[in-house]
């Protein structure tokens, strides 16, 4: 299928998954899918798209059928002007399951879109029956001390919601910023060149590097801001949920992921040693074995 973008490359080939275009309201946007029987959604992170989940959709397509959209402005998704927040997002994916007609499904998410997986279990936890968060703090968590050591190595956050500047640093010359996301990867000799340039490719359009530098600018960091005042506090989350982090991601503290008890009964912290921030890249194996296995207990009573 061809890619009418004229920087992002052609879509990768994967035994097994077959590609489609779903026009929603304002947006036509790529999906991948593989297997057979129940749903389940696959949400990217940044500054990925589908082909995040390569490793895992043979394991995954084997007893489910997979679902991995590219979000709005995301590899071969559209990229419009605007429609970069949490609202705007969240609707699209529930635009994409009333396309699909799926009713209800089985959700992984990582880095951004934990944060819209977080947002469907709240808000519409009808449409969610269990849930994978990968490398995102949980909504619950309170500000800590703890947190700040770490903090500094945020920095691109602001820099990338900067106008005029976040778009640049990830999209022109050698993208330095795109390219220093992938540091996180500590597989030993770093992310293949093949995969590295399928993520860097779109990013050379200028309404997709535009797109990362909104996301940050109206998803990323107001969302940061209303979890450590508090937004969640009284929040409830009935979803059974595994929050899976890799202890060799160097923005993540895992001493200060507790406390969730009161707001989440069903939630459970599950680690990855030497996994980074980018988990599926990096332990693609313990990612869908613990995905498995959590999908795959019998409902609380």
């Amino acid at each position: 299928m061809k890619n009418t973008s004229h920087t992002a490359p052609e879509l990768p080939s994967l035994a097994g998954v077959e590609h489609r275009f779903i026009d929603l309201p304002g947006l036509r946007m790529h999906v991948a899918e593989a297997g057979t029987g129940e749903p389940v959604l696959l949400l990217h992170g940044f500054p990925q798209h589908w082909w995040e989940w390569r490793d895992v959709i043979p394991g995954l397509a084997e007893h489910y059928r997979v679902i991995a959209p590219d979000l709005r402005g995301a590899g071969w998704t559209d990229a419009p002007p605007d429609g970069y927040t949490k609202r705007r997002l969240t609707a699209d994916v529930v635009a994409l399951l009333d396309a699909l007609g799926v009713d209800r499904v089985r959700l992984v998410a990582h880095d951004f879109s934990a944060i819209i997986g977080f947002g469907l279990c709240l808000d519409r936890p009808e449409l969610v029956e269990r849930y994978v968060a990968l490398a995102v703090p949980h909504p619950f968590i309170r500000f800590d001390a703890r947190l700040l050591p770490s903090m500094w190595r945020l920095w691109f956050q602001p820099v990338m919601a900067t106008p005029g500047i976040g778009a640049r640093v990830v999209g022109r010359g050698r993208q330095p910023v795109a390219r220093y996301f992938f540091d996180y990867v500590v597989r030993p000799g770093g992310l293949p060149a093949d995969d590295l340039e399928l993520f860097l490719a779109p990013l050379r359009d200028p309404s997709r590097a535009e797109a990362g530098s909104l996301l940050y600018r109206h998803l990323i960091l107001p969302e940061v801001w209303h979890i450590l005042h508090g937004k969640y506090r009284d929040a409830q989350l009935d979803t059974p949920t595994l929050l899976m982090y890799g202890l060799a991601d160097p923005g993540i503290n895992p001493d200060v992921l507790g406390g969730f008890e009161h707001n989440a009964s069903h939630m459970e912290l599950g680690f990855i040693d030497d996994g980074s921030h980018y988990l599926v890249d990096d332990r693609p194996q313990e990612v869908l074995d613990r995905t498995l296995e959590f999908f795959a207990r019998p409902a609380a009573a």
